[in-house]
């Protein structure tokens, strides 16, 4: 199984954008709001090496709920769009 974890913020456009194409791609995502979850998103940050949001963790889980792989996804490193964010999200569902 295939999970997605947005990590954003509430009114960053570029994460409300984000969301939007997500939804109306009817693609199944996580969101994960950063003041909410500022611990998690603190260890986000220190894997990836940045702060930009809108973010991802892309996590394959095994049938046993064990994660199998992680990949990270942020801005300006990974994707350079909101188009090339969501094309590299539909590759990995």
């Amino acid at each position: 199984m295939k999970q997605v974890i947005l990590y954003s913020m509430k009114g960053c456009p570029w994460c409300d954008k984000m969301k939007l194409k997500l939804n109306e791609g009817n693609l199944d995502y996580t969101e994960r709001d950063i003041d909410k979850h500022d611990k998690e998103y603190d260890k986000f940050v220190e894997a990836t090496g940045s702060d930009f949001i809108p973010a991802f963790m892309l996590l394959d889980i095994d049938n046993d709920n064990e994660v199998k792989d992680v990949k990270f996804m942020v801005p300006d490193r990974d994707f350079e769009d909101i188009d090339e964010a969501l094309l590299k999200v539909k590759q990995f569902l």
